[in-house]
Formats: C-alpha cells, sequence, structure tokens
C-alpha cells in the first residue's frame, strides 16, 4: 500500500476530520466564480459576432456642387422668385395708397400745381418779396381764381338752364313724336308704360340715394379734408420744397443718395413739363370746342368749356369724353344735324391735340407711348377711380424718366461692380470729418 500525503485520510475511515463551515463556504464561493467566469465567456462567444469594429474613414475636401439643372431653368427661376417679389411689393404699395387715399391723392394734386405755379413764385421771390409771403400769396391768387371760375360757370349754367329744360321738353316731344309716327309705330299706351316706368327708375334711384346719406356725408367730409390737404401741401411745397427734398434725400444710404437727388430733380423736371404742357393742351382744347360751340348757338358754352378744360387732364380720353357732354347738348337744343357738326368739331380739336400739341409741347422728355398711357389711366382707375386716372399718366411719365435717366448710369450687359467703379467718389460728410478731427458737430 502506497503512503498517503500528510492529512489525506480516506474518507470514511477512522481519524478522518469534517469540513468547518468556513470551509464549505470558501468552496461554494470558489464554485459560484467559477460557474460566473464560465457563464462570461460563453456570453462573450455568443455576442462576439454581433460587435463589428467601425471603419476608419478618411477626410477630404466638400464634394458639394450646384444642382446641375438645364441653363434656362437657372434663368428662369431666377426671373420668376423676383419677379414673385416685385409683384407682391407692388400690391402692398397699391393696397397702402388704396388705404390713404384720402392722404395720397392730395399730397399727388398738390405736387402737381405746386410745379405748375413755381415759376410764379420764383418770379415773386427774386423781386424781393421773401419765399415764404410769395407762397402765401400765390396759394391765396389760386384760391381767388378758382372761386370767381366757379361763380362765374354757376352763374352761366343757372341763366341758361331754363333755355335748355325748354329744349329738352320739345326735344322729348320730337322723340314722342317719331315713336308714334316713325317705323316702330308705337301706340299711346306702349309710350306710356314705357315713360312710367322710368319715372318709377328715377324715383327708385332717388330712394337709394336717401338711403346712402351716411355715406353722402361721408364723401363730403372726405372731399373737405382733401381740399385742405391740398392747399396747405401746396403752400409748404413751395415755401419749403428745398428743405423738405433734402430731408428726403438724407433717408437714402449715403452711397446712393447722389442718385437718389439726380432722380428727383429729373422727376420733378419731368412733372413740371408734363403739368406745364397738359395745361397747355387742356386749354386748347376748352377754346376750341367752346368756339365751336359759340358758332353754332350752342347753350352753356362757358361750362362747357370748364368741363372740358378739366376733362383734358386726362390723356387720349378725357377730353373726348367731356366733349361729348357739348354734342349731346347740341343734340338737345338744336337736333342731329348741328350735334354731327359738333362731334365733327371735337374730332378735329382731338386731332390737333394728338398730332400737333402732345408731340410739341411733351418732347422726348416726358413722352409715353399710347398703351402705356392707357393701361396707366385702366390702373389708376382701378386703384382709386377719376382721381386716379387724373395722377396716372404724370406719375407714368415722372417714372419713365427717372428709370431713363438711372439706366444711363449703366451700360447693357455690364455689372453692377463694373457700373459702380464708374461713379465718382462720394463727397465726404461733413458731420464724420468734423468727429475724426475731434470737433462738435
Amino acid at each position: 500500500m502506497r503512503d498517503r500525503g500528510r492529512g489525506e485520510t480516506p474518507e470514511g475511515e477512522p481519524g478522518s476530520e469534517e469540513p468547518s463551515a468556513e470551509e464549505r463556504q470558501a468552496a461554494e464561493d470558489r464554485r459560484t466564480e467559477r460557474l460566473v467566469r464560465q457563464l462570461a465567456q460563453q456570453w462573450g462567444r455568443v455576442r462576439e459576432p454581433r460587435q463589428q469594429v467601425e471603419p476608419a474613414y478618411r477626410t477630404g475636401p466638400s464634394n458639394f456642387t450646384r444642382a446641375q439643372v438645364p441653363w434656362g431653368y437657372d434663368v428662369a427661376a431666377a426671373w420668376a422668385w423676383r419677379f414673385i417679389v416685385i409683384v407682391i411689393a407692388t400690391l402692398m404699395v397699391l393696397y397702402a395708397i388704396q388705404t390713404l387715399a384720402v392722404v395720397v391723392f392730395p399730397v399727388v394734386i398738390a405736387l402737381f400745381i405746386s410745379a405748375l405755379v413755381a415759376p410764379v413764385v420764383n418770379l415773386i421771390e427774386r423781386i424781393g418779396v421773401p419765399r415764404k409771403l410769395a407762397a402765401f400769396l400765390v396759394v391765396l391768387g389760386g384760391i381767388a381764381i378758382v372761386a370767381a371760375l366757379i361763380a362765374f360757370v354757376t352763374q352761366q349754367v343757372a341763366s341758361g338752364a331754363g333755355e335748355l329744360s325748354d329744349n329738352v321738353a320739345g326735344g322729348l316731344g320730337k322723340i314722342e313724336d317719331w315713336l308714334r309716327d316713325g317705323p316702330m309705330k308705337l301706340s299711346d299706351s306702349q309710350i306710356n308704360d314705357w315713360i312710367s316706368n322710368a319715372q318709377d327708375y328715377i324715383k327708385n334711384q332717388g330712394k337709394d340715394l336717401a338711403s346712402h346719406a351716411s355715406e353722402l356725408s361721408t364723401t363730403v367730409s372726405h372731399i373737405f379734408a382733401a381740399f385742405f390737404i391740398i392747399l396747405f401741401s401746396t403752400y409748404f411745397f413751395l415755401a419749403d420744397g428745398q428743405l423738405i427734398w433734402a430731408w428726403v434725400v438724407r433717408i437714402f444710404p449715403r452711397a446712393a443718395r447722389e442718385r437718389a437727388d439726380s432722380s428727383g430733380r429729373v422727376a420733378w423736371k419731368s412733372l413740371t413739363q408734363f403739368v406745364r404742357a397738359t395745361v397747355l393742351v387742356a386749354g386748347t382744347d376748352a377754346i376750341g370746342i367752346m368756339i365751336a360751340a359759340a358758332i353754332l348757338k350752342v347753350p352753356l358754352v362757358s361750362a362747357i368749356g370748364v368741363l372740358v378744360f378739366l376733362g383734358a387732364f386726362v390723356p387720349l380720353v378725357g377730353a373726348f369724353v367731356s366733349g361729348g357732354v357739348a354734342v349731346l347738348v347740341a343734340l338737345v337744343a338744336h337736333g342731329p344735324v348741328v350735334a354731327l357738326i359738333m362731334l365733327g368739331a371735337v374730332v378735329l380739336v382731338q386731332q390737333i391735340e394728338a398730332h400737333v400739341l402732345q408731340p410739341f409741347l411733351m418732347g422726348r422728355f416726358v413722352s409715353v407711348h399710347p398703351l402705356g398711357v392707357i393701361l396707366a389711366i385702366a390702373a389708376g382707375v382701378i386703384v382709386a377711380g377719376i382721381v386716379g386716372a387724373l395722377v396716372a399718366v404724370p406719375l407714368a411719365a415722372t417714372i419713365n424718366a427717372v428709370v431713363q435717366h438711372l439706366a444711363s448710369f449703366t451700360d447693357i450687359g455690364e455689372s453692377p461692380e463694373d457700373a459702380a467703379e464708374d461713379d465718382p467718389p462720394p463727397e465726404p460728410d461733413e458731420e464724420i470729418e468734423a468727429e475724426v478731427a475731434g470737433e462738435p458737430s
């Protein structure tokens, strides 16, 4: 029998010792630790296929490039979004003008009046009268002239109204006889029905007018407000026009003030020439139609002349439409033959205006194509009615002159950078120089 080592006593033999509780606990801990290690190794082998090493990417320059679209699409898209922005801005401006029409259009009309009478103020100032006093005298004289003209026309209309009403009654009688005995062969009952229907229509219109009395009062108040705005705006434009314009120019950025100032002066020159030429054309139309009406012994000659003068401020169509009133008066007063002669006189005056006066007086500087005139009048009517039609064409002529003036600084195909290099250097600002020098501005 082999010798046994020390402490190795076969189990069950007499003399062997039982393990203590500490030894059993230690053995249990060792088994638990061994089991945990085995489980960890097995779990690691299970997860090993799932774990992948992220590849290492090398950095480099960006490969971002502009979208490759056809050149025509690129240009069309650039034009399209700019056009959309321009249209939206234009609509916003028109909406603001329409909302503030009671203020905007009186100021514009005051500008037209100032452009017309500014030489008179300059002449009085050269005599030695202070400019503010000269402007006040011119405005006061204008009010007196307008009041005298209205009084004269009112007196003429009042004196000729009786004769015209008799002519209207006689003309209606002739029309009734023609309806009865003419080709239509209407009976008296049918004519009476038509007359009663017309009377009922007039009565209904009168009732509608009475129901809209509040709107009428609002319109009258707007007219008075516009009159005073025109009055005071005209005075201050004549008295302090240079100071007001200098303040407007200072609103622009410093680099744009020179061109803003030159554009404003071009616009003022264009507006002045347009208004003066329009006044001469309107006066010529009124005088020509008045002479024809006086020769034909048409009543209300003075009223017709004033109406034609005011209507001629709307180019192409204003004088012709207002001259149609003279044709109607001639028809009522003297019958169709005289009315046709009056119509021929109106057409003749319009032809002289279109082919002689307009090209000679307007000139190239304020010339606007007839299509542009018609579109401007249509836009003015849509925005502000009759007042819009009055101011649309001079505004279009002024904008045309300013655009041509600004376009003269840039050649066709020239980039903005090249155009800016040709501009003269801006004049130094006195306030900035004073601050740099340490002097109080």
